[in-house]
């Protein structure tokens, strides 16, 4: 899925311009309560206007409609900002569409192919894709392997790899495939694919408001509410002063007071989040999913694939005493040539490494022993009765036992010292005959121990899950750097760590794409699940990568952490407006009758009209500016609690106090020469 780069689209402007105006609407409105008290304060300011204009009273009529227009002008400058968020998720949701039209599918009734189109297709039905066919909805593969193109969604041009039986075999409507055969089974009713369900999600319009947002909103309103307190105390104060206030300057004082500046950019800087979250590849199922992630406390990470690279590598070769390296590396080799799995295939590119001369051909009519769970080894039988082997420790050991001989106590210790070290031994017979072990070890991602200590300045507490023995994964928990593991994990051991570190009050996440997955990605506070995985895996969930990058958990807790840091310094920023505002207005009005209150008249103001005006343009403008930080987001340092805290209110707080006695200064030079 391909995304926009700018911030700003012409397209998106035009539709964002409109939708400024139709979120004029008071049902539309009402849902934000701060802008909306300024839409009934746009509205008098209307009607004294039009009264000035006709009776010469409260004012001029000029001064009255500008006030009106200023006002006017900050509601719409309040929905552009939530429209222009909204018309961004939107055309993400225009870019998925494309991907879902309508596509013949190869139907299968009892045994025959007929053809339908893809909408004709129901949950259970039987399809088949070869080499050159789009896939027609989702579905999982009950029987082949293929190469898939999934481009379309992913944005990533390498092919992946699908096959039935396993984690892989969830396929997705609107991909193409590449090669083979496959036959898939639909698990969606029609209008219910996982396009679909994107193409709801990112629709900003739609977007619920997350526990932490609806708070704040009604912390916006009771301040909105004391607001209007002030202002209505102020009349009797005014009266007993002797200075007549206009409803104008009542209703400017009352919008500049008000938390206008985070009132109008709360809903954008929610879907900005989810916007964010989208463009890493990322479907958020709710707003709330992208916030808690901004407060996690624990990640859950399966070690293959997140901490390690996927598959373990062999690196070293330790012959028994007695026995020649070559000879050893040689029959190693020998054993292997025919063993397709990414370990046996780094076992030769180590002998090739050591010896670029090793014999790579396979003795005619031999026959490959495949690994199976029960014997837990590998090897070659040649037909001369050579008989090689290579697997698990005990597994060889009570073979050569089995067989009379001894096993060697060097080779044992050997295998004791790379158990310890982390690795995988692969001990190695001839004949039944201990020859050595081929020491394999996990490569650890390069960089991913400096990312889990960004996770520990953000307070997240990293957990490694792996099936290794306890040795094993404490050897790679240390190496990599995690704060705990879960060795020789089960499904239910995943669960109940969960459901613990809930227990005690802790935000858990996990990223899963098995079946066996599912029920601790339900249980999980953020459950992220890979787009390549199971449906029941992607069901559970309430996230899903697109990229099937399992090192993804990392960004989404810094898009999470990003989001409510944003929401937080535009809060602190726009508090901090308001009490600047305030003593640009109050003293400017009343310093005439109270002389006393010109000493904090620190700005100079030129005058009581000018000052209102002054600060009433300065709220409406703030807004406007702030858009690209609350679609962008604040820039997130990975830095204490306590030491963010004290940034944001540094930067944001004072800023925020400043900011407004250098502009509204400036705007009230300007207004001074014109009126």
């Amino acid at each position: 899925m391909k995304t926009q780069n700018t911030l700003f689209q012409a397209e998106q402007v035009n539709d964002a311009l409109k939708q400024s105006f139709v979120k004029l609407n008071p049902r539309v409105l009402i849902k934000n309560p701060v802008m909306f008290t300024v839409e009934i304060g746009t509205v008098v300011m209307l009607i004294v206007s039009i009264y000035s204009f006709a009776n010469k009273g409260q004012g001029s009529f000029g001064y009255n409609l500008t006030v009106f227009i200023i006002l006017l002008l900050t509601v719409l400058f309040a929905n552009f900002a939530e429209a222009i968020a909204e018309a961004r998720g939107k055309a993400q949701a225009e870019s998925l569409r494309k991907t879902r039209e309508e596509t013949p599918a190869r139907l299968l009734v009892n045994g025959k192919e007929t053809r339908v189109m893809s909408s004709h297709l129901k949950k259970g039905d039987i399809f088949i894709c070869e080499a050159g066919d789009n896939i027609p909805t989702d579905g999982e593969i009950i029987e082949g392997i293929a190469t898939i193109d999934e481009s379309a969604i992913t944005g990533e041009s390498a092919p992946v790899i699908r096959e039935s039986g396993g984690d892989k075999s969830s396929v997705t409507g609107g991909t193409k495939v590449l090669s083979d055969r496959i036959k898939v089974m639909v698990t969606t009713q029609p209008g219910e694919s996982f396009l679909d369900k994107m193409i709801a999600l990112v629709e900003g319009a739609s977007r619920q408001k997350t526990p932490n947002e609806i708070a704040l909103t009604i912390l916006l309103a009771g301040f909105t509410l004391i607001f209007v307190i002030v202002c209505v105390t102020l009349q009797p104060f005014a009266a007993y002063a002797n200075t007549p206030i206009t409803i104008a300057a009542f209703i400017s004082l009352f919008v500049c007071l008000i938390p206008t500046t985070i009132g109008g950019l709360l809903s954008a800087i929610g879907i900005a989040g989810m916007d964010r979250a989208l463009r890493a590849n990322v479907i958020t199922k709710s707003g709330k999913a992208v916030e808690t992630a901004g407060d996690l406390d624990t990640l859950l990470l399966d070690k293959t694939g997140t901490i390690t690279i996927g598959n373990r590598k062999a690196t070293h070769f330790h012959p028994a005493d007695g026995v020649d390296v070559q000879f050893f590396i040689s029959t190693c080799v020998l054993g292997s040539l025919a063993d397709e799995t990414p370990e046996g295939k780094s076992i030769i590119e180590l002998a090739q490494a050591i010896n670029p001369m090793v014999s790579l051909k396979v003795p005619e009519g031999s026959v490959f022993i495949k690994f199976t769970a029960e014997t837990r080894a590998s090897g070659l039988d040649t037909p001369d009765g050579l008989r090689i082997r290579k697997g698990a420790f005990d597994s060889i050991r009570n073979t050569a036992t089995k067989a009379g001989h001894l096993f060697p106590a060097d080779v044992e210790a050997e295998v004791k010292k790379i158990a310890s070290n982390g690795g995988t031994p692969l001990v190695v017979s001839e004949n039944e005959q201990i020859l050595g072990v081929i020491e394999l070890q996990d490569i650890i991602k390069p960089g991913i121990a400096e990312r889990f200590e960004r996770l520990r300045k953000m307070g997240v507490k990293t957990v490694m899950v792996t099936g290794d023995n306890p040795l094993t994964a404490r050897f790679i928990a240390e190496k990599a750097g995690v704060d705990d593991f879960i060795a020789e994990a089960k499904p239910e051991d995943k669960m109940n760590y969960i459901k613990k570190e809930q227990q005690g009050g802790k935000l858990v996440a996990m990223m899963g794409d098995g079946t066996n997955d599912a029920p601790a990605l339900a249980q999980a506070d953020v459950g992220v699940a890979m787009n390549s995985g199971t449906q029941a895996a992607k069901e559970a969930g309430n996230m899903v990568d697109l990229d099937n990058d399992p090192t993804k958990l990392i960004e989404i807790v810094e898009i999470g952490k990003q989001l409510l840091m944003t929401r937080g310094t535009l809060t602190t920023f726009s508090i901090a407006n308001d009490v600047a505002k305030y003593f640009a207005i109050v003293p400017a009005l009343f310093m005439v009758s109270i002389p006393a209150l010109g000493a904090l008249n620190i700005m100079k103001l030129h005058s009581p009209e000018s000052a209102i005006l002054s600060a009433v343009i300065f709220n409406a403008i703030i807004i406007p500016l702030l858009i690209p930080l609350a679609l962008r987001g604040v820039e997130y340092k990975p830095i204490g609690a306590s030491a963010l805290l004290r940034r944001n209110l540094f930067i944001y707080g004072f800023g925020g106090v400043v900011i407004p006695f250098i502009g509204i200064k400036l705007i009230d030079m300007l207004v001074g020469i014109l009126i």
